[in-house]
């Protein structure tokens, strides 16, 4: 699934994204619009000593595939859903601003967890919720209560340990790609907020990689915009 650093199939993309803005129908573009969305708009690429110093930071190589489009393309900006959260520096270092909020990549080194792993975890912290009756009084339910949801909050994290945020695909759900592990360069739909798990995103030949998954928008987007 993965490829060279360059030359990784991103010619021309840098031109065809924003010339969409001027499309008859790219408003139809799922999440195109300016006011909520990406607006066809890339930011800059990196710097190849920019990237490397990043990566030094998070400890972790990027996947060839995106490691290409952020030096050819952007580091962020139009793309799937409402577009690509960018890889940006400021006075703390490099993180990545998803949607105003910043994350740091401090995980971003740990591996990946299986999907067995993942059900593991969640199924035995699930088992072990404070019930009511087992505590001599509400004060002491309530604490132990609050203690096993702050467990919760850090498995959260610890599920996506070894993935970036690319970007939000509505409704609370995201999309991560997979930076460590057996997965690397594979991306993933996070439907938590609906009480789902993070599952695998797929075309007919398996598991979806960064390229085939952006350019596949690209061109579907283009059919919209231009009313095809």
């Amino acid at each position: 699934m993965e490829t060279t650093e360059r030359g990784a199939g991103w010619a021309g993309v840098r031109e065809q994204v924003p010339a969409l803005r001027t499309a008859p129908f790219a408003a139809e573009v799922f999440g195109a619009r300016r006011a909520s969305g990406h607006g066809f708009l890339l930011e800059a690429p990196l710097e190849e000593t920019e990237l490397a110093d990043a990566e030094a930071q998070f400890g972790v190589r990027l996947p060839p595939d995106y490691r290409s489009f952020l030096l050819e393309v952007g580091a962020g900006g139009a793309g799937p859903d409402y577009g690509l959260f960018p890889l940006r520096r400021d006075g703390q270092g490099w993180h990545w601003s998803e949607g105003g909020v910043r994350s740091d990549g401090a995980l971003l080194a740990r591996a990946f967890l299986s999907a067995q792993e993942r059900t593991r975890l969640e199924e035995d912290l699930d088992a072990r919720e404070p019930a009511e009756a087992d505590f001599p009084d509400d004060e002491s339910y309530r604490a132990a209560f609050r203690a096993w949801d702050a467990e919760w909050k850090r498995l959260d994290q610890r599920i996506t340990a070894g993935a970036i945020c690319l970007g939000h695909e509505g409704c609370g759900y995201y999309t991560w790609l997979v930076v460590t592990g057996p997965e690397r360069g594979t991306l993933w739909s996070d439907g938590r907020a609906a009480d789902l798990s993070l599952s695998p995103l797929t075309s007919g030949a398996g598991r979806l990689g960064f390229r085939e998954w952006y350019l596949d928008w690209l061109a579907r987007a283009a059919r919209t915009a231009h009313g095809r």
